[in-house]
């Protein structure tokens, strides 16, 4: 971690001899022989962390790290002490120091006290600005996010809201297509209409076409008396149709009639009622992909996917994270009556570095339970799932990064079939993603798959 901190000693060379090692280290270095000017130094620059040792003439360091943690909070101090006795751990820990380090000890167990230390300060500032943003949320809109991958959701949603096109909504299961649709519903001129979502997965054929079209009174067995349906039960509003790519195909046929007519016919009817209603959509699945396998008809996915909006998942997301974390806490310790009032910078650390396969859906649930089983007002690690404390993704290990220097067509590739497997092999999201063309894309991975298969080739390397 790159940044500068504060050495202070009374042994000249020492201070010196870990200036040069850190600056080595990506991390400049400010170093005093006394106490009373570290204080000065520490009042008036902006350290990262400052590390201090124990004994010196004057004021000691228990002293300084006590004045530093109280007129500079947000920076960590680290305790250095040749006697590593328990009386002295507990006195610099009381007067609020974040750790100690014995001397002597190598400037690599120094370069990583300091930069854990910053890490857990920086997560812990973090942490607060989240809790005043979600403060300040008024609940107007209910899509959190500050991440690129967000922003661009967000305009997409502010663009369509003004026109009453229809909109297809994609993404992996978890990631608040359902939120996206409001939102649209919201920020249009049929906000005062209703807003009516259906599952088209939950339900039979049968059912599905009763419960969108309506029936009449006999129509069938169960039919005791007329029944409006949700395409007109919408009117003046929107439809919302989840999982549009799970209809049957015989259902698609009757959904388009009913989207080209702008009508549609209740079960046993024999006229067409008119309706007034923006139909949106959603699906979890690759739609160019079920065209292709004959499983979804070509002229509905068009009429349907007049404006896309791809949803990304929580993992391509950076930044987002904690403060859907927080928004999760405030609203689960209200329900639960509760005084949750944050996360332990360790805690959020494991929510950072966990890739969440289930997306939003699965933070939400994680942070449920962590309100539930916490006996703090802070959640801690201990009070996560297992899954995210011990960081197992979907394959149920983790990865450690790994330097690599690479060409940079070889950066591009790995890149590419990284994003590609992280929206679950949607092409369409990935193109989307990575601000290509569809046709390009295709046209790369062609490329890379013929390498694998043909051998590698100048400036083409072949798939591992």
């Amino acid at each position: 971690m790159h940044g500068k901190f504060l050495f202070v000693d009374d042994d000249v060379n020492l201070c010196q001899t870990v200036a040069m090692a850190m600056s080595k280290r990506g991390t400049l270095t400010s170093w005093c022989t006394n106490a009373k000017e570290a204080l000065e130094l520490a009042l008036a620059e902006d350290f990262k962390c400052v590390v201090t040792d124990l004994h010196m003439d004057g004021m000691d360091g228990l002293e300084l790290c006590r004045q530093v943690v109280e007129h500079r909070p947000h920076v960590p101090v680290i305790v250095l002490t040749a006697f590593g006795s328990m009386e002295t751990a507990v006195a610099a820990i009381r007067v609020g120091a974040y750790d100690f380090l014995a001397k002597p000890f190598d400037v690599e167990a120094l370069s990583l006290a300091v930069d854990r230390a910053a890490r857990h300060f920086a997560l812990k500032e973090e942490v607060k600005r989240l809790r005043l943003v979600v403060d300040g949320n008024d609940g107007e809109d209910p899509i959190l996010g500050r991440s690129a991958a967000i922003r661009k959701v967000l305009d997409l949603i502010a663009r369509v809201a003004e026109t009453d096109a229809s909109v297809l909504i994609t993404g992996e299961s978890g990631t608040g297509k359902e939120l996206v649709a409001r939102s649209v519903h919201n920020r249009s001129a049929r906000k005062d209409g209703p807003f009516v979502a259906v599952n088209c997965a939950a339900m039979p054929e049968a059912l599905l076409e009763s419960e969108l079209f309506g029936h009449v009174k006999g129509a069938f067995t169960d039919a005791k008396a007329a029944r409006t349906g949700l395409f007109v039960a919408a009117q003046g509003g929107t439809l919302f149709l989840d999982e549009i790519a799970e209809l049957p195909l015989g259902m698609q046929v009757k959904l388009l009639r009913a989207l080209q007519e702008r009508s549609v016919r209740p079960v046993g009817a024999s006229t067409e009622v008119p309706f007034d209603a923006r139909i949106i959509t959603a699906t979890n699945r690759d739609p160019e992909a079920e065209v292709a396998a004959g499983r979804f008809r070509e002229d509905l996915y068009y009429r349907i996917n007049v404006v896309r909006i791809p949803v990304p998942p929580l993992r391509a997301r950076d930044g987002d994270i904690l403060l859907l974390a927080q928004k999760a806490l405030e609203r689960f310790s209200r329900s639960n009556g509760k005084h949750v009032l944050g996360i332990t910078p360790a805690a959020a650390e494991r929510l950072l570095t966990y890739p969440w396969p289930g997306n939003v859906r699965e933070l939400q649930n994680s942070m449920e339970r962590a309100v539930a089983l916490t006996r703090f007002d802070q959640i801690v690690i201990e009070d996560l799932p297992d899954q995210v404390r011990e960081g197992r993704g979907s394959t149920g290990g983790t990865v450690e990064p790994r330097l690599e220097l690479l060409p940079m067509h070889e950066v591009e590739r790995r890149y590419i079939l990284r994003v590609l497997q992280a929206v679950g092999g949607n092409k369409s999201q990935a193109a989307d993603v990575l601000g290509l063309d569809r046709k390009t894309l295709y046209r790369k991975l062609e490329a890379y798959q013929g390498a694998r298969t043909e051998g590698a080739t100048p400036g083409r390397p072949a798939l591992p």
